[in-house]
C-alpha cells in the first residue's frame, strides 16, 4: 500500500492542522483533558460510516462532520486515516475473540473461523482494510494468539503453526468476501435495485443457451444468493482442517 504523508488523509485531500502526532497509534495514549469527541466516539462514528457506505467513505472530514466537530480536532489523535482504520478494525475484531478455546485443535480452529467469518460478514470493509495495510492492534494480535494456541499441542514446528493460522484466516476472510450473504455496503453495483433481476435474467439466459450445462443443472440464479453459503463454508473448512490433520 502506498504510504501517505502525515499531513494528508489517505484517499482524500484533507489537510492536517498543526503538527502530526508522533509514534504508533498503539503506543500513543489519548490526550488527557481534551474536548470531546473522545477517541472511542471517533472510532464508533467512522465504523458506522464504513458499515453503511464502505471503507472508502471514511475520511477525517466526513467523520468530523458526523460528530459535528472540526477535522483538526480529529488530527490531534490521528496522523493519517490509516491510523483511524487500524482502530476501527481492532474494535470490531474484538467480536471474533473466543471466551474459551476448545481443547481439541480442530474444534478450536473451527470456532475461531466461525467467529471471524461473522465479523467479516457484518463488517465486510475489514477484509478490504486487511488487504491495504498491516494490522497489529491488540485485539488482532489476541486473535492471532488464540489461533496459535489452538495448535500448541500438535507438536509441530512453529512455522507450520503460522502457516495453519494464515491458511484458516485466508480461507475464512476470502469466503466471507466473496459471499452473497455479506453486507453489500461497499458494492455500488449490487445496491442498484435493478441490477439483481437483470443479473439473474442474464445468468439464466446463459444457462438456457446450452453452453453452460453445469450452470443450468445447478441453477444460474443461485450464484447470486446465499442458499449454499453456509454449506460451502463448512465443507471447505472441513477439507482444510482434514488436510492440516493429514500433514500434522
Amino acid at each position: 500500500m502506498t504510504a501517505t504523508s502525515p499531513g494528508q488523509d489517505s484517499g482524500t485531500s484533507d489537510p492536517a492542522q498543526g503538527p502530526a502526532p508522533a509514534g504508533l497509534i498503539w503506543t500513543r495514549l489519548p490526550k488527557e483533558k481534551r474536548e470531546r469527541p473522545t477517541r472511542e466516539a471517533i472510532v464508533a462514528a467512522a465504523t458506522d460510516l464504513a458499515d453503511t457506505h464502505g471503507l472508502d467513505a471514511v475520511s477525517i472530514r466526513r467523520v468530523a462532520a458526523a460528530l459535528q466537530t472540526r477535522p483538526m480536532d480529529l488530527y490531534r489523535d490521528f496522523a493519517r486515516k490509516d491510523e483511524l482504520i487500524d482502530l476501527m478494525v481492532d474494535e470490531v475484531v474484538a467480536g471474533a475473540l473466543l471466551d474459551e478455546i476448545p481443547h481439541d485443535w480442530r474444534d478450536a480452529l473451527a470456532a475461531i473461523a466461525h467467529a471471524l467469518r461473522a465479523v467479516c460478514l457484518a463488517h465486510p470493509w475489514v477484509v478490504t482494510a486487511a488487504g491495504r495495510q498491516p494490522l497489529i492492534g491488540p485485539n488482532v494480535i489476541r486473535h492471532v494468539e488464540q489461533s496459535l494456541e489452538a495448535t500448541a499441542g500438535l507438536g509441530i514446528e512453529w512455522t507450520k503453526r503460522l502457516a495453519i493460522w494464515r491458511a484458516v484466516d485466508s480461507y475464512t476472510m476470502g469466503h466471507a468476501h466473496l459471499s452473497p450473504a455479506r453486507d453489500q455496503s461497499e458494492a455500488k453495483t449490487a445496491n442498484d435495485p435493478g441490477w439483481r433481476p437483470a443479473a439473474e435474467a442474464y445468468l439464466q439466459g446463459l444457462a438456457d443457451s446450452g453452453d453452460f450445462p453445469n450452470l443450468a443443472t445447478f441453477g444460474a440464479a443461485g450464484l447470486l444468493h446465499s442458499k449454499y453459503d453456509e454449506f460451502t463454508f463448512e465443507t471447505g473448512l472441513g477439507w482444510l482442517l482434514a488436510g492440516i490433520a493429514a500433514d500434522a
